[in-house]
């Protein structure tokens, strides 16, 4: 598979007639007929198992509005944030990189001198780091339950499918040495070990992709033995591409409330999501159809 990672293309309408498991908030896009239980399991990171960078859309879009209105362009500061929203959006779910390339490729647009993406996602990642740091700390002292910063009954679930002896894996578009960091601030290392990928300085030797190419490679397996959980659209996409199971987390990052973020759904169900949930809370029952029992 490619070392790049594709933009979003739709490729199933959100009129597709769906069904939800009895009693649970478990949408069913498509029905699953697997030939064998999955052996190996992907997770996406932030926004599928962390909120430890909940909120990170809300420093994006003034920093690049500020960085697109140093041009001198004649748009307003509500036009610049729609554009800003737009893009960012359109690219979520692929490394921060590409979504500081495509800032660039906007002050370049309106005639400005465009920085190295590098440097804007350097500026970036202080104001974020900023921003979530109280977060990090309250964990690192043990100030705050790590429940509290992870996506409703996660925990739960990785126990679920590690006693269905399922192999664990993370990939995540941010930076490795802060996931591997914050997987271990809340406590998940132990369930990937040393299965957890991210975004690499040299963005090109990093993509979900190879890492699903590099599982199904290393252990002989094709992609009809994958599973993945998500929030964001390239796992997903990247899953049903090797005819994997692909379970969209349609998660309230903000509010935790159990209800499904709309916007996620609508997005996730267009490439191609088997099922549809807001969190974990039914969890016994997903693994149990997701092991067909």
């Amino acid at each position: 598979m490619s070392n790049t990672e594709q933009n979003y293309q739709r490729v199933v309408e959100d009129s597709t007639p769906t069904s939800w498991l009895p009693g649970t908030s478990i949408e069913v896009v498509r029905p699953l007929a697997p030939s064998q239980p999955p052996q190996h399991v992907l997770f996406d990171f932030d926004g599928t198992l962390s909120l430890i960078r909940e909120g990170w859309i809300e420093l994006m879009v003034p920093m690049m509005v500020e960085v697109l209105q140093r041009t001198g362009t004649d748009e307003s500061p509500d036009q610049l944030n729609r554009l800003t929203h737009d893009f960012i959006g359109e690219l979520t779910g692929k490394q921060t990189i590409y979504q500081m390339i495509r800032l660039a490729e906007e002050v370049e647009r309106r005639g400005g001198e465009a920085c190295d993406p590098a440097v804007y996602k350097q500026e970036y990642h202080q104001r974020l780091m900023t921003h979530i740091s109280s977060r990090r700390n309250d964990l690192r002292r043990g100030r705050v339950p790590r429940e509290e910063l992870l996506v409703p009954y996660s925990v739960q679930l990785l126990d679920e499918l590690a006693a269905m002896d399922a192999q664990l894996y993370l990939a995540s578009g941010t930076d490795e040495n802060y996931v591997r960091e914050e997987v271990a601030l809340l406590g998940l290392d132990h369930y990937f070990g040393r299965h957890i990928y991210g975004a690499q300085d040299d963005y090109r030797s990093f993509s979900k992709a190879m890492v699903i190419s590099r599982i199904l490679e290393q252990n002989n397996v094709d992609g009809s033995q994958l599973l993945g959980f998500g929030d964001g659209y390239v796992e997903i996409q990247n899953v049903k591409e090797v005819g994997g199971i692909a379970v969209a987390v349609a998660s309230d990052e903000k509010g935790r409330s159990g209800k499904v973020d709309p916007w996620k759904r609508d997005r996730l169900i267009g490439v191609g999501a088997d099922l549809v949930i807001p969190d974990y809370r039914d969890h016994q029952r997903l693994v149990a159809h997701l092991w067909g029992q």
